[in-house]
Formats: structure tokens, sequence, C-alpha cells
């Protein structure tokens, strides 16, 4: 179906290196997300000091507008190469962690490992925008979802034998690794990069990321509904081992099988999201993506395992829907000089909602039955789906402005590329983009 252009897309030597890069660091940081709480407890004895090691990589999301300025004002392959290069220095202090008296240093490590993604994020974004052609952006991007997932269901699995046999310090080398190798495959790029404009005032600097959504009619829906979509998933995460225990009478290691399948999803979305990204606009996908999560976490209620398995790659093809058609809007709409600040502004806006609702939901879920809020969720998540459905068809039914232009509702240009980086476009914010443009 999405053959030749995943062909296309990994034949190009920016992409294809890039997604190796991705393969090869992401490899290294899933199976340190889940041994960095492994280890902390084995020292601490602290199921509390545990659970706060995600906290600590999730912890510099907040900060990605600021962090998103730096991939606008340096060189964004040297970011890459030399952020890479800093953490890996970073991680191989982590033999030095022994026993609970040097656990902060694990704990500083994984904050600045956080920061680090969000700046490593906002380069990428950037740079893949520029140098990937415009029609082959949702294929990309489907590509580093499949990348990433599939790096999550093999990786924590080979940390924890890691762990097991070795102990913490051979992990945190093993992501060193992975790391500088990521940095050696970033310095192959082949790229041409844009001088940088002078910085401005630094309040305008932050907010600039924010201003952009906040003027396009096209982003400022899909941010929303990515918001909305990862709030939910949030709550949804909370209640899993509730759902696991009370609804399926299971024991907790049956959690397993279900986020293993769950990632299975969204390895298959990923690579399906291209050739739907060109028949669907971006809306009725996102919008798409969002009911069939929604309809999943709902169809938690029911007490049967096959049930439970078909919610759980339900949720998996669902939920990145709406945030790999968010991100391949934000490359597209926003102009070069203001793009790492947007989509670390984007990244921030959609998965803030997931940490709050992670520290909520574990708290209602003490005081409500979990049946009641998988309904819940499902039917808010229903709602929001056809919410941003209607706009979609609002904005399709109505009539175009007379001092627009016939193609102001349509896609970028299929044969310019680099259109979204035109300054000149910062000020005027595109409608509502059709299905991507055909193949050139």
């Amino acid at each position: 179906m999405g053959g030749p252009a995943v062909v296309r897309v990994l034949r190009d030597p920016t992409a294809g290196r890039y997604l190796a890069g991705v393969v090869v660091s992401g490899f290294g940081t899933s199976a340190m997300w889940l041994t960095a709480g492994i280890w902390v407890k084995s020292l601490t004895g602290s199921n509390s000091l545990a659970a706060l090691t995600v906290g600590a990589m999730w912890a510099p999301v907040l900060a990605g507008p600021a962090l998103g300025a730096l991939a606008d004002r340096m060189d964004r392959k040297k970011l890459l190469v030399r952020v890479n290069l800093v953490m890996a220095a970073l991680l191989a202090t982590l033999v030095l962690v022994d026993s609970a008296s040097t656990v902060w240093l694990v704990f500083v490590v994984l904050v600045l490992y956080g920061a680090s993604g969000v700046v490593l994020d906002a380069a990428e974004s950037a740079l893949v925008a520029g140098t990937v052609h415009a029609s082959l952006l949702a294929d990309f991007n489907g590509l580093r979802m499949t990348a990433n997932e599939g790096m999550k269901l093999v990786a924590p699995l080979a940390g924890a034998g890691l762990y097991a046999r070795f102990g913490g310090p051979a992990v945190a080398l093993l992501d060193a690794a992975t790391c500088a190798l990521a940095a050696l495959v970033f310095a192959r790029l082949r790229v041409r990069e844009a001088p940088r404009p002078p910085a401005g005032a630094w309040r305008g600097e932050l907010l600039a990321g924010l201003r952009r959504i906040r003027a396009s009619a096209v982003l400022r829906p899909l941010v929303t509904a990515g918001a909305a979509t990862m709030l939910l998933a949030g709550v949804n995460g909370a209640v899993t081992f509730a759902y696991v225990d009370d609804v399926l009478g299971r024991t907790p290691e049956y959690a397993g099988i279900l986020y293993a399948v769950q990632g299975a999803g969204s390895v298959a979305v990923g690579l399906l999201v291209g050739p739907l990204l060109r028949r669907l606009p971006e809306r009725v996908f996102a919008s798409a993506g969002m009911a069939l999560f929604a309809l999943a976490v709902g169809a938690r209620t029911l007490p049967h395992d096959g049930v439970a398995l078909g919610a759980s790659a339900a949720i998996g093809f669902g939920l990145p829907c709406v945030l790999i058609a968010t991100m391949t809007a934000v490359q597209r709409e926003t102009p070069d000089a203001v793009l790492g600040r947007t989509a670390a502004t984007a990244g921030s806006l959609m998965t803030a909602p997931n940490a709050v609702a992670l520290a909520v939901g574990a708290g209602l879920v003490a005081v409500v039955d979990v049946r009641v809020l998988t309904a819940a969720g499902g039917a808010a998540g229903l709602l929001a789906a056809a919410l941003l459905a209607a706009g979609a068809a609002r904005r399709r039914t109505a009539p175009a402005s007379p001092s627009a232009p016939a193609s102001a509702s349509g896609p970028a240009s299929a044969s310019t590329p680099t259109s979204a980086s035109d300054p000149a476009s910062a000020s005027d914010p595109a409608g509502e983009s059709g299905p991507a443009s055909p193949e050139p």
C-alpha cells in the first residue's frame, strides 16, 4: 500500500541515516527507561524513588519552548552530534553509582537526559522538514514512530537482562555507547542549513512557537486534540494495573502482554500513516484515530481477555494518529526560523497533560471504580473526536475568502519541499489542509 513511498524515504540519504540514528539511540533510551527504576529500587528499597525516575525524564518537557529555541539558534546537525556526545559522557558517569548515597547522580543524569531529548526532537523535526520532501513527511514520521515503538518492544527486555547479569552500570554504558554511535551517524548527515537569524528579545523568543500555534487555523485544533488525547491516555495508563486486577482478574505481569500488544499496534500504524494521510485531511485522520482510541478505552469495561488484547492493539494504533498528524502539520506549516520552538512547544503542550493525568489517575483509581474511569474516558474521547471532525467538516463547507488564493486551503506545494520555511508565510497561517500532495 505504501511501499513505494516508504522505499523512497529509506533510500533518501538524509532520511535513511536519520532513521538509523533514531533506531540506535532509541534502543539505549528504552533500555535505560525501564532499568533506571529497577536500579533505584534495588539500591534504596523505595517505590516512590523508583517511580520518580520516570518523572525525572518527563519533567524537562515543561521547558520545551526554551529548549526548542536552541534548535532555532544553532546549527542543527552540530546540535544533534554534540548533544548525543554530551549525553554519552554523562551516562558514563553512572558507573560511580553503587549505593543509596549516590542515587542522586541517577536523577541528575535522567533530568539532563530528558532535556536533551526535547532539544534533539526539536532539532530533528526542523532538520527533517528542510531536507525530506513535503509529500513524504508523513511517511517519514510514521517510520520514525515504527522505529521508536519497535525499540520499546525489545530494548527493555534486553536492558533488564543486562541489568540482571551485570548491574545498572552496564546498562548505563550500553546507553552511552548508543548515544556515541548516534552522534557518529548524525555527523554523516548530508545537509546544508541556512544561517540562523539573530536572536531577539528573550520573551519573544520563548513565546514564538506558542504564537505560531495560536495563530494557525491548522495547528491550533490539532495541538488541542493531541493534548486532550494525551490527557486521556495518561488516565488510561494510570488505571492499567487496576484494570488487569479488578476487571480481568489477572496478575500484574499480564500488563506486560497488553503493553507489548499496544506497541505492536503503534508499529503497524507507523507503516500505514503516510498512505492514509495522502487520502484523508489531517483533522479527519486525527479524529478517526482519537475515536478508535476512545472506543478501545471504553471497551476496557468488559472483563474478557479477547477484548483486552483487541483494545490494547486499537489503543496502540489510534493514539499515535493525532500525534503524527500534528507533528507533520507543524513541519509543513511552520517557517524554518521558528520551527524548532514550534515543534518543542507543540510537544510540550501535548505531552505535559499525560504526566499530569498519570498522577491524577493514580489518585482517582484508589477511590473510583476502574470501569467508571474507562467508560468516562471513552465517552470523553469520542466527544473530542466528534468536535475535531465537526470542525474539519465546517472548514470544508465554508465559502472561500474573496481575498484568499484558491489554493489557500490545500496542502503545501509538493514541488517546493522547503516552502514551509519561507519567512514570508510566518504571518499568513494556512487553512485546513486536505490530503498531502501527490508524490513528485
